[in-house]
């Protein structure tokens, strides 16, 4: 079977996925990091951006990630 993955932009509010990778720079996977938004993480989005930042919960903490940034974050949503 084969995975899908997506841009976190494009999943749905209330959805949980995987992070399968990031599509950005060492700068921006250091940053991400730091916020536990890892490839392998579990995160569920609470809103989408477009006006305002993307609203994702990682574990107990909600973390608010830029448009442009959550269109680099790949996730799959079948969560494997």
């Amino acid at each position: 079977m084969k995975m899908h993955v997506t841009p976190l932009t494009t999943v749905p509010v209330g959805k949980k996925v995987r992070i399968v990778s990031l599509a950005g720079g060492r700068g921006m996977y250091a940053h991400l990091a730091s916020m536990g938004l890892v490839p392998g993480s579990e995160i569920e989005v609470i809103r989408r951006g477009s006006p305002g930042p993307f609203i994702a919960t990682a574990g107990n903490c909600r973390l608010a990630i830029g448009t442009g940034m959550a269109q680099k974050i790949m996730v799959s949503e079948n969560g494997k």
